[in-house]
């Protein structure tokens, strides 16, 4: 197994670390590759905050708010006002704990579950259409890239 420094990344790593931020700004910059549901924002009236709670509760069930703002990387006080609008909005719901009442569960409605069948199907769609830009042996490399950094990440 490899070490890592204490001292930190080395000047080829720092140099290298600073291309792949570069290159990173530079498609987070351009719309079709920003975000695959960006345009779904707009069309839904709903903020990148709000579609990725959606998300988070469509691909992971129920969680509490402490989870959730987590998941949508904001603080609890943002959470709670992105759920009151999903709430009125009748796309989430709000459940107490029945061990300890004053855990809060946030949940899919029906018509939640139903608008993030469509975000997700629309996500994919637009992956799809990235993908099939890439020939086979530059999806086979990005797969293998992106599955060795997620359990690098998961290492931490």
């Amino acid at each position: 197994m490899r070490t890592v420094s204490s001292r930190g990344p080395g000047a080829r790593t720092r140099l290298d670390a600073r291309r792949l931020h570069g290159l990173m700004v530079e498609l987070m910059r351009r719309r079709s590759l920003r975000d695959p549901i960006a345009a779904t924002c707009a069309e839904l009236d709903l903020s990148a905050p709000q579609v990725h709670t959606l998300l988070s509760l469509g691909h992971d069930g129920a969680l509490t708010m402490g989870d959730l703002a987590r998941r949508v990387a904001v603080t609890e006080k943002t959470v709670t006002g992105l759920v009151d609008r999903l709430e009125r909005d009748g796309l989430v719901q709000r459940l107490r704990d029945d061990a300890d009442r004053r855990v809060v569960h946030v949940r899919l409605t029906v018509a939640g579950e139903a608008l993030h069948r469509r975000m997700d199907a629309e996500m994919l769609h637009k992956l799809g259409w990235l993908l099939e830009r890439l020939d086979a042996g530059d999806r086979r490399d990005l797969f293998r890239i992106i599955e060795k950094l997620k359990g690098l990440v998961d290492e931490t």
